[in-house]
């Protein structure tokens, strides 16, 4: 499914969306007729089947040099009053049943000068999908996001009245289907402030704001519909919306913003994090903000492929790493095999209950 705000939409003649399956989330691809959510996540899973590139491919299997880990400053994004501007011109999809920005329009209006950190025109510059210290991967949709979506549903996992963190949240998918589970709260964080204002904002937005309130309406998903493509004025948040809260930075950063902060803040009851184990120097980093925002009988859900060529990093050295700490106990609960072989492990405190 593709739509434009503002622009005008392709519908048939039961003014039903049309659905099309994707071979890449960030380009726009052929049209097909959806047969079922399965097959719409199989297309998906094609989005980003290869390990994070980090320089030209001719060295996309060497190891990269470690480097200095960058501390970026950590910002909270306001919500802008206006909730048609967030979605002016944009162009939406939809993947497991949760809209999401086209990224090759988002990426083409940041060369226009929309992205003040320029993480786009370096990113094309270095034919590079990790720039370490810039940009992080937030433009691209990777797999592991789906196989954690479909976890969700495959264990049960019970979102209502929980405080929920999307870590390194990129396009927010994860986070934004804790919201459609009823969670009480949902945190996003990136590395990036162009990835939360120009991505995971909209679609944030996008979704709140669909035709009967979706989130959590228990609604079978065949009947759910697009935002309209020309929304009415909001007068006030819909309620989903005033649940979020946006940050970007440095893990550690955010952490500290989050502990000290004048506004309410308890600890979260569940962490979700989809590959952003890639880079084994990241790895005290990200634990250590695991360990300082977690509830102490929360759960984090990870998902990652086992390696990642040409980066280092994977599922099994994060364990390792994981182990040596003695903080959490660690279990790996999926297994797919399909591709690369992909992983999720679930973590709790040692001595949570």
């Amino acid at each position: 499914m593709a739509f434009r705000f503002n622009f005008s939409i392709d519908e048939n003649e039961n003014n039903e969306p049309d659905t099309h399956d994707k071979t890449d989330l960030q380009l726009c691809s052929p049209r097909h007729k959806q047969e079922s959510t399965e097959k719409s996540k199989q297309t998906a899973e094609t989005v980003a089947d290869s390990s994070p590139r980090l320089g030209t491919d001719k060295h996309q299997d060497e190891t990269p040099p470690k480097k200095e880990f960058c501390c970026k400053a950590a910002k909270e994004h306001d919500i802008p009053e206006d909730l048609d501007k967030v979605l002016e011109n944009k162009v939406m999809e939809t993947v497991s049943d949760l809209y999401y920005i086209n990224m090759s329009v988002v990426e083409m209006m940041c060369l226009d000068g929309t992205d003040g950190e320029g993480i786009v025109s370096k990113s094309v510059a270095s034919h590079s999908d990790l720039i370490p210290g810039v940009y992080e991967g937030g433009l691209k949709i990777w797999e592991c996001t789906f196989d954690l979506i479909d976890y969700f549903s495959e264990a049960e996992i019970q979102f209502t009245n929980k405080t929920v963190l999307d870590l390194g949240c990129g396009a927010g998918l994860l986070g934004i289907a804790a919201l459609r589970g009823k969670a009480d709260k949902v945190h996003f964080q990136d590395y990036n402030s162009t990835v939360i204002d120009e991505i995971t904002l909209p679609n944030a937005v996008a979704n709140c704001r669909s035709e009967g309130n979706r989130m959590g309406s228990g609604d079978d998903r065949k009947t759910s519909k697009p935002p309209s493509k020309r929304p009415k004025k909001a007068e006030c948040l819909p309620d989903a919306l005033t649940k979020c809260r946006f940050f970007s930075g440095e893990w550690s950063e955010v952490s500290q913003l989050l502990l000290s902060s004048n506004k309410p803040f308890s600890k979260y009851d569940i962490i979700l994090t989809s590959e952003t184990i890639y880079n084994p120097d990241y790895y005290g980093a990200l634990h250590d903000t695991l360990a300082q925002l977690l509830d102490k009988n929360g759960r984090v859900y990870l998902a990652s492929k086992a390696h990642y060529f040409g980066v280092g990093g994977g599922i099994h050295l994060f364990e390792k790493f994981t182990v040596e700490r003695n903080v959490f106990r660690t279990s790996i609960v999926k297994i797919i095999d399909k591709g690369l072989q992909r992983c999720i492990m679930e973590m709790a405190f040692k001595d949570s209950s």
